[in-house]
């Protein structure tokens, strides 16, 4: 579990100028406590405890800025650089290696009005592994709309973007 966690650390040092230590990145990194609380509510919810879950997921939100739904489903070594406003909703899948800037969202648009129906359905996106998503990105999706959108394998994608279909 240490060498695990090493890596995890290293990872990030690797692609953070500004990260000179493990420490450092150890003790002042918003995205590193997210994705760790994530991981707890994660747990917590594939227990079916969903109130639990969803309890830490907004504690992890109030301390980080960083909203992740706990039923999110995030590969190894993630990197929320600078984190705040980072959104990533229920259904969203996030492969290895992925770093997300500031502003980040991951959502759908689906119609509230028949929410009902979305339960259980893909509505978010997926994202695949060794992406670059910049600051301020949007990628939404809906099931009413279109099919929940895929960004591939070792895509970069500047900031201030926005996507609502991957066709």
């Amino acid at each position: 579990m240490f060498e695990s966690l090493k890596k995890y650390f290293e990872s990030i040092k690797s692609r953070d100028p500004a990260a000179t230590s493990l420490l450092l990145v150890i003790l002042t990194y918003p995205g590193i406590k997210a994705v760790f609380f994530h991981r707890i509510a994660n747990f917590i919810w594939e227990l079916n405890l969903k109130i639990p879950a969803r309890m830490i997921s907004q504690i992890n939100r109030f301390f980080t800025g960083i909203e992740i739904h706990p039923a999110a489903k995030i590969g190894k070594h993630l990197f929320i650089d600078h984190g705040m406003g980072v959104v990533i909703g229920e259904t969203a899948e996030i492969g290895d290696n992925v770093t997300l800037y500031h502003g980040v969202t991951l959502g759908g648009v689906s119609p509230a009005i028949k929410s009902k129906e979305q339960r259980g359905i893909k509505r978010h996106p997926t994202i695949e592994n060794d992406v670059i998503i910049g600051n301020n990105v949007t990628i939404k999706c809906g099931v009413y709309l279109w099919d929940a959108m895929r960004i591939g394998d070792d895509v970069f994608i500047g900031p201030n973007a926005t996507f609502t279909n991957d066709k």
